[in-house]
């Protein structure tokens, strides 16, 4: 099993052809916790978790795993082993079953001819056990649906068995009854598999059901770290997001609730009748 030890970035810079996207971010991801990286559209979520995935390239900062040392340092197959992620798009690998898709997450534990990976089996079964898909493990992902597909993909994640699992809007495509299923999953994972989650969710509530904390990013920039009821403050989510905001918390679980409110719910209600 991968050892759990997080992963951290330091002053992050990141950008697309000369465009600043992400400056200056500071973010910690601790073995048995859960971060999630919320904020409007445009503001660099996506871009920030794949910059800490290697995947984007830095313009600044420091990379580092849990222990201390360099994560760019690591040959890509070493890193893999540490760090995966989820990402919002994947190719369609047409006229395979799931089994195999999802045994494409043992790429990095397998040697340049394709052998040598004795915990592999386990850890694909376990993988399409977690995840719900031992139903259609021998179906083709041809014919899957989009729900389907994306615990496919996560399944192909938790089979790499890592201990940093960096998620972009997993809950895309899935219907209630999954996102529920699948934020469970990954709180579990936390919380019993010692996994470092780091994850870019739209929905507030279920970032403040999921997560030990929030990182509320805004044009680039880190706006707010923390505890959800201390990030997901009405007048905070009113200034990023450019509408009107309430929070409620509610009393008997302390869950945080946002709810945006329609303009036409701001307007007065216009009078009836006649003049008095």
């Amino acid at each position: 099993m991968a050892a759990r030890i997080g992963l951290e970035g330091r002053g992050l810079d990141l950008g697309y052809n000369a465009r600043p996207v992400v400056h200056a971010a500071d973010i910690r991801l601790q073995a048995g916790r859960v971060a999630a990286l919320v904020g409007p559209n445009g503001s660099g979520k996506s871009t920030l978790l794949r910059g800490l995935a290697r995947l984007h390239r830095l313009d600044a900062g420091l990379l580092s795993l849990g222990d201390g040392s360099d994560a760019h340092a690591l040959r890509p197959k070493a890193f893999a082993r540490e760090v995966t992620m989820l990402a919002q798009n994947r190719p369609m690998p047409s006229g395979l079953a799931v089994r195999d898709v999802v045994a494409f997450g043992r790429h990095p534990y397998r040697a340049r001819l394709g052998g040598g990976d004795p915990e592999g089996p386990a850890a694909v079964e376990r993988a399409i056990r977690l995840t719900g898909v031992a139903d259609i493990a021998e179906r083709a992902v041809d014919e899957l649906s989009g729900g389907q597909l994306q615990r496919v993909w996560l399944a192909c994640c938790l089979a790499q068995d890592t201990g940093v699992l960096l998620l972009d809007e997993p809950t895309t495509f899935l219907d209630l009854r999954y996102q529920v299923e699948l934020l469970d999953l990954v709180r579990d994972l936390a919380d019993t598999g010692d996994i470092a989650v780091g994850l870019v969710l739209h929905d507030l509530d279920h970032a403040a059901a999921v997560a030990d904390e929030l990182h509320l990013i805004a044009d680039g920039r880190i706006r707010a770290c923390g505890p959800p009821a201390d990030v997901l403050r009405a007048e905070l989510l009113t200034e990023v997001y450019g509408i009107a905001v309430e929070v409620d918390h509610d009393p008997r679980t302390g869950a945080v609730h946002v709810r945006p409110l329609r303009r036409r719910a701001r307007e007065p209600v216009p009078a009836t009748g006649g003049e008095p």
